[in-house]
């Protein structure tokens, strides 16, 4: 299991398609899953700071696990079947570990709001994760950074624009 870190959101202009791309901490290595409108406004909402008048679905969720004494320890992106993603929510109630499984665009939102850890399983890294190579790292630093309301976007436009959701889950 390799802990990640939120490298950006992604909006694919032609479909509207939205991606959470993760990136394993201290490398190259990136997982971007497809999420739902709702679900990255949800995560692009708490990473920008930005207050809503009520609480969403993931703060009433955070809310009910705080006042049930019980804290979010890390999510997992646990499995890939069939192209879909699968999640689970490390939750400690007075030591007492459950497994709460999920959504992962619906953990990823979660842990943005608890601080929690996002870890991905090393077999869904094999199959769905995209190593991009130093220096296209940097070669796309230092092209224009391309900004959705602070989200920063700049890595992944050609390669999140390229993606087909139909061989997500083929080994590479």
């Amino acid at each position: 299991m390799q802990e990640l870190e939120i490298e950006s959101i992604r909006v694919r202009q032609e479909t509207q398609q939205r991606a959470v791309v993760l990136r394993v901490k201290d490398s190259n290595l990136f997982l971007p899953i497809f999420v739902g409108h709702f679900e990255v406004e949800a995560i692009r909402l708490k990473l920008m700071d930005i207050e809503v008048q009520r609480p969403m679905t993931h703060d009433l969720l955070d809310s009910i696990i705080e006042n049930l004494g019980a804290s979010v320890d890390k999510i997992v992106v646990s499995e890939l079947k069939e192209d879909t993603f699968y999640a689970k929510i490390i939750v400690n109630c007075d030591g007492k570990i459950s497994e709460i499984d999920a959504r992962p665009s619906d953990a990823i939102a979660l842990a943005v709001r608890t601080g929690a850890s996002i870890f991905a399983e090393e077999s869904v890294l094999e199959k769905a994760g995209v190593n991009i190579d130093e220096k296209d790292l940097i070669q796309s630093e230092e092209e224009t950074v391309l900004e959705d309301e602070g989200v920063n976007l700049s890595v992944f436009s050609d390669f999140i624009d390229s993606l087909d959701l139909e061989d997500l889950g083929e080994s590479r």
